[in-house]
């Protein structure tokens, strides 16, 4: 993999919950802003995608429309967004928040010029609200932000430590993958990320780097190259 000098961090919304699995861990989120910290210190752009695990886990009942149900998923990831921020902030980090819909003075409306701007001031740039439409995941919306931005890679920083060939907490031979390729993903439906995030990764050349969130210094380790996790190739 090429050297790192733009990345897209996807925190998991139910990871940031840590064992309470709603709300928030703050210990654990000032750690993720300490290690973000020394990473943009180093003259990395470092934009974060957050889901909205901790507070909505999409449509459980009929009666409400699913465009409705991921519009309120929409929001979950901007209210995390403005929270993860402030932590941020608290640590002495510069941040910007960027929807993909006006949010009144709450946010700012995205747009690759403007991303790079605050890019270029050395703001850790949050990109809440997904891709503004239905039927897109958070997982879509890291994609298309990390191929629009020209990042060098996607971090997600999940409550798993890798990719398997099986479910480890089922199977406890299961097999972790140090390396993985795009393709292998796509054809096994493994899951990483959604299909059509994988197929965009595979698309567009996208390597990913998934790693346990919980795992002392990952995020750090993830770009010193000390890594733990799976590496997904798109070569």
């Amino acid at each position: 993999m090429k050297e790192l000098k733009r990345v897209i961090l996807k925190l998991s919304g139910e990871a940031l919950s840590g064992e309470a699995k709603s709300g928030y861990d703050d210990a654990l989120i000032e750690d993720i802003a300490h290690q973000v910290k020394k990473i943009v210190e180093k003259g990395i752009d470092v934009g974060v995608v957050i889901g909205g695990g901790n507070y909505w886990r999409g449509r459980s009942n009929d009666n409400i429309d699913r465009t409705k149900a991921d519009q309120i998923g929409m929001l979950a990831t901007i209210m995390n967004c403005i929270y993860v921020s402030e932590i941020f902030r608290s640590c002495g980090i510069k941040t910007n928040i960027l929807t993909p819909f006006e949010c009144g003075s709450m946010t700012k409306l995205f747009s690759k010029d403007r991303a790079n701007k605050y890019f270029g001031k050395g703001m850790v740039v949050f990109f809440a609200g997904g891709t503004g439409h239905p039927y897109f995941s958070t997982d879509t919306g890291i994609v298309l932000r990390a191929i629009e931005l020209d990042a060098d890679a996607i971090l997600l920083a999940k409550a798993i430590d890798g990719v398997y060939d099986s479910d480890p907490k089922i199977n406890p031979a299961a097999k972790k993958y140090d390396t993985l390729p795009i393709q292998e993903v796509v054809d096994k439906k493994l899951g990483v990320i959604d299909m059509t995030a994988s197929v965009m990764c595979m698309e567009n050349k996208m390597p990913l780097m998934i790693f346990g969130l919980n795992e002392k210094d990952s995020i750090l380790n993830a770009m010193t190259g000390k890594f733990n996790g799976t590496v997904v190739t798109v070569d």
